[in-house]
Formats: structure tokens, C-alpha cells, sequence
């Protein structure tokens, strides 16, 4: 199966699509690992945008 493209994003709250190293945009910004099928967390308190930069 192929896997979704380096870049793809993801907002808190929905299902991660691929299992990897996400980052958020947000500003100060931050990295975390999340496995697919995981739900996108929150940030800070806040619902923010994931942008997938690393393949796990």
C-alpha cells in the first residue's frame, strides 16, 4: 500500500493517515512521532494543523 506523500497534513482531532514524524504549524512550532490510526493531538491547547516531514 502505498504511503501518503511527505507534506500531506492532518488537523487535531482527525485520524493520523501515515505513521511517521509530524510537525506542527504553530508557532513555536514542535515535532512528534504519531503512528497511523492515532488521533492528531492538540497543540499548546490548541487544535492545529500537522504537517508530515519524516516517514517513521
Amino acid at each position: 500500500m502505498a504511503k501518503v506523500p511527505l507534506g500531506t497534513t492532518a488537523r487535531t482531532g482527525e485520524r493520523c493517515p501515515e505513521s511517521g514524524v509530524w510537525e506542527a504549524q504553530a508557532s513555536p512550532s514542535t515535532t512528534a512521532p504519531i503512528a497511523k490510526g492515532n488521533v492528531m493531538p492538540p497543540y499548546r491547547g490548541k487544535a492545529v494543523t500537522w504537517k508530515l516531514i519524516r516517514y517513521a
